[in-house]
């Protein structure tokens, strides 16, 4: 009787989800095709496992968890982007737009089970403490992450400020694991930095796309202006990992002529087609008038330098080859990250929502970011030793969407390294032979390398090129 009871309402619940997903389809593609039907004899085998769990798993389950956890399988199973928000992680997600979050300024990934490091946010506690991109993550405090959830692995790396955690990591090249313990804060993240890099030259300096940032550049340039047109200007988007798609068309509109193309979409319904052109309707959010009109009228003329890398990541990498195609700008440094790919947030309730990969992004001359980047004009290494620091790419990461270029490709599901052996001491234990973390380099500083060849670029000297791309 049990056994029919639970039968019976697995086969509700299936039908339940069945009308959830039609309405939401509606509501959130009204005017797009109709889809396929859904497969009964998958939904029914749904429900037969959904039935087992409940009557045989060893402990008692809750429906709302099981439910959770299987419409967070099926969009972790799709791309490295697509996820389920739950309340925490959409509020995280919604404060992050607005630059300020508790934490550690990091952003992880997922790779065949393991927490891995994509970059550490500039000016956090885990970009003072060295953490790299490509760290694998292998202990939270005292906890093993191995097939940890990366909504779990987020919530045990949140917390409130002045709380402390400790993370084991495991790094390409060292023989022990690394053992970091780690003060969180609250991040604020300041999206835009300018200073007068010599006399004569700015440098801008754009660390995240927020709602605001595109108006503050503005600021900056009319800051670097006071004392006359600047003779050259360098707008650094390294290790920006991305943000609002309107504020990336904001700052290239900032340097290229009004209604000039900055970046196009392509996907499978007629909405994802649409070109994003250096116009107010696009770079706008909301009522807010139109900031681009206190812009300095040498903006659009002043000789111009990129510097990218590896961390240069989805709207950085649009500014970057927009600017590049329109020939704007010289685009320096190292190839990008290579996260080419629109996430669309739709919304389940009031406090929940599904972020899902809608389309591909593709620069004027119609390249596609995804899985390659952008590869610079003039490759310059980190250091005057023609080293840089290996950092993890969208073509690493498990299930990445392949290029839009490249019709067949399909995702690709890497390898992930076998971390080193759980470490002998004790949790906590910072002590030189554990740790030796090398420092980021000081993007803006005297001895950033690239700075000064992007300097002697815009002065006309020589620079120390590359010549064979890594």
């Amino acid at each position: 009787m049990q056994h029919s009871k639970l039968k019976q309402f697995g086969l509700v619940l299936s039908g339940a989800i069945v009308g959830i997903m039609i309405s939401l389809n509606f509501s959130a593609n009204a005017d797009k095709p109709v889809p396929q039907p859904l497969p009964v004899e998958d939904m029914r085998a749904f429900s037969e496992v959904f039935e087992a769990i409940k009557r045989e798993y060893v402990e008692p389950v809750e429906d709302k968890k099981l439910i959770v956890q299987a419409i967070s399988g099926m969009l972790s199973g799709l791309d490295p982007h697509s996820a389920y928000l739950d309340a925490d992680a959409l509020k995280e997600l919604q404060n992050s737009i607005q630059g300020e979050f508790d934490g550690l300024g990091i952003e992880v990934g997922l790779e065949d089970g393991f927490i891995k490091v994509v970059s550490p946010i500039e000016d956090t506690p885990a970009f003072r403490a060295g953490i790299r991109s490509g760290d694998l993550i292998i202990k939270i405090d005292n906890t093993p992450t191995k097939d940890m959830a990366l909504d779990e692995a987020v919530k045990r790396m949140r917390g409130k400020p002045a709380t402390k955690i400790t993370l084991t990591l495991a790094r390409k090249g060292e023989q022990q694991p690394i053992i970091i313990t780690l003060t969180r804060e609250v991040i604020k993240v300041q999206s835009v930095k300018s200073k007068e890099a010599e006399p004569g030259y700015g440098y801008l300096r754009v660390t995240q796309f927020q709602e605001n940032t595109a108006r503050s550049l503005v600021e900056h340039l009319n800051k670097l202006g006071k004392s006359g047109k600047p003779r050259g200007l360098v707008l650094d988007l390294r290790n920006d990992p991305g943000g609002l798609l309107n504020s990336a068309i904001g700052v290239a509109a900032a340097f290229l002529p009004e209604g000039a193309t900055v970046v196009t979409t392509n996907g499978r319904t007629p909405g994802a087609h649409r070109e994003y052109r250096a116009t107010p309707r696009d770079y706008i959010h909301g009522n807010s008038g139109d900031f681009l009109r206190g812009l300095p009228s040498w903006a659009r003329e002043v000789p111009l330098i990129v510097l990218v890398n590896g961390g240069s990541a989805s709207a950085s990498e649009i500014v970057a080859g927009a600017l590049q195609d329109h020939k704007r700008a010289v685009v320096m440094g190292t190839r990008t990250f290579g996260k080419g790919s629109v996430q669309t947030t739709l919304p389940l309730s009031n406090s929940t929502a599904i972020k899902l990969t809608t389309a591909l992004y593709y620069t004027p001359s119609g390249r596609s970011i995804q899985a390659k980047g952008i590869d610079p004009d003039v490759i310059i290494e980190e250091s005057v030793m023609g080293g840089s620091i290996k950092r993890l790419r969208e073509a690493d990461l498990q299930r990445h969407l392949g290029n839009g270029n490249s019709p067949g490709t399909e995702n690709k599901a890497r390898k992930a390294p076998t971390p080193p052996p759980a470490p002998t001491k004790p949790a906590g234990n910072t002590g030189a032979d554990a740790s030796h973390p090398q420092k980021p380099p000081e993007f803006g500083s005297r001895d950033d390398y690239q700075l000064s060849q992007a300097l002697n670029k815009l002065k006309g000297l020589q620079v120390a090129e590359t010549k064979t791309k890594p």
